[in-house]
């Protein structure tokens, strides 16, 4: 059965930061993409990053160059280090696996979420 379980959200100030972690069991994640999403109050789902499964890291355009995804394949965990966060960045953070070894957004699973809001 496979588990990822998020931690390390939390209450920040606008400029300050965080770093999430993604405990991956009963899959590998070195076979996989893995993914943070964000769901904010109001909006869709976004991806916010992903890493393939040799290392290649994409963002999106609000999270490029102050979010850095990584992974640790030994210890099969996930992180997203976010810095210089803004208000806008509130929001439940999941973790997800993709079905291949490369995005596709077809995700075999998925986390329970963690919550991060940014305020002052």
């Amino acid at each position: 059965q496979v588990q990822l379980v998020e931690s390390g959200g939390g209450l920040v100030q606008p400029g300050g930061s965080l770093r999430l972690s993604c405990a991956a069991s009963g899959m590998r994640i070195v076979d996989k993409a893995m993914s943070w999403y964000r769901l904010a109050p109001g909006k869709e789902r976004e991806l916010a990053a992903t890493i393939t499964s040799s290392g290649l890291a994409n963002y999106i355009e609000s999270t490029r160059g102050r979010f850095t995804i990584s992974k640790d394949n030994a210890k099969n965990m996930v992180y997203l280090q976010m810095n210089s966060l803004r208000p806008e960045d509130t929001a439940v953070y999941y973790c997800a696996a993709d079905e291949s070894h490369v995005y596709t957004g077809r995700n075999a699973a998925w986390g329970q979420g963690t919550q991060v809001t940014v305020s002052s």
